[in-house]
């Protein structure tokens, strides 16, 4: 077993204090913008609309995800209490509500951007979306939030900040599994056949990652007591109909690509 009791804390000086999990999230836009930047360099798009795309792309995540977390997990209580959704810093950021906050952001961004299409946009976010998702998930694991059931595995932990019960660690499952999935886009990305094929990449992300998230909920603890009478949880639910709609945009690129090969 391995005994976790990390501070969500890295430094504090007087009331201000560095957290882990701002660093990862700095972390995850900072190795995204560095990875973005080459690939709009090596296909000729004026950098400048980088720096736009991940302005628009920081407030999507954000409100998204905070949005994403009062209106599908704890509704009543932000209702009653609305000034507490703007404490961001007190927790509650959904990773659903995250994607839908990123498509609003690209509706908007594109239409500043007539030259960019939503599609092409989209396809070179969902090539780095992996690698920002397994930073975040790791800031989870400082926080020791998002844990698991009970395990009896060897390389279960045991969060101290939590209780003394040995764990599934599924913030390092996730991370792990969208670590491969990042690995998997960038491989993909370096065939111009599939990167010129609009939505199948993104189509290959959005499988990939919510199918993965899909299982390894079944290790997770449920987040609020509602979800304990149900058959799957809520995370499982918001992910059905983002894994079915990256299932459609692959079969679609693929039907379109036999289509072109037979004309």
């Amino acid at each position: 077993m391995i005994e976790w009791n990390a501070s969500p804390e890295l430094i504090r000086i007087g009331f201000l204090s560095i957290r882990w999990y701002s660093l990862c999230f700095a972390a995850a836009f900072f190795f995204m913008f560095f990875i973005m930047r080459r690939m709009f360099r090596s296909e000729g798009v004026p950098e400048g609309y980088l720096d736009d795309l991940f302005l628009y792309m920081f407030l999507g995540v954000i409100i998204g995800a905070r949005l994403g977390h009062v209106l599908f997990y704890d509704p009543g209580f932000y209702f009653e209490h609305p000034l507490e959704i703007l404490k961001v810093w007190r927790g509650g950021l959904a990773s659903h509500g995250a994607a839908l906050g990123i498509l609003v952001a690209l509706v908007i961004y594109v239409r500043r951007h007539p030259d960019l299409t939503f599609r092409w946009t989209l396809d070179r976010l969902a090539v780095v979306a992996p690698l920002g998702a397994a930073f975040v998930r790791i800031g989870n694991l400082f926080n020791s939030e998002i844990y698991g059931k009970p395990a009896g595995v060897p390389w279960a932990f045991v969060y101290n900040k939590i209780d003394l019960i040995p764990r599934h660690p599924t913030q390092l499952y996730e991370a792990l599994s969208y670590l491969i999935l990042f690995a998997v886009m960038i491989f993909a990305y370096r065939s111009r056949r599939i990167r010129e094929e609009g939505g199948f990449l993104l189509g290959i992300m959005m499988t990939g990652l919510f199918a993965s998230r899909f299982v390894i909920e079944f290790f997770k603890e449920v987040q609020v007591a509602f979800e304990k009478g149900l058959l799957i949880n809520m995370g499982q639910i918001l992910s059905i109909p983002f894994m079915l709609f990256g299932i459609y945009l692959l079969v679609r690129s693929i039907k379109n690509t036999r289509g072109e090969q037979k004309g």
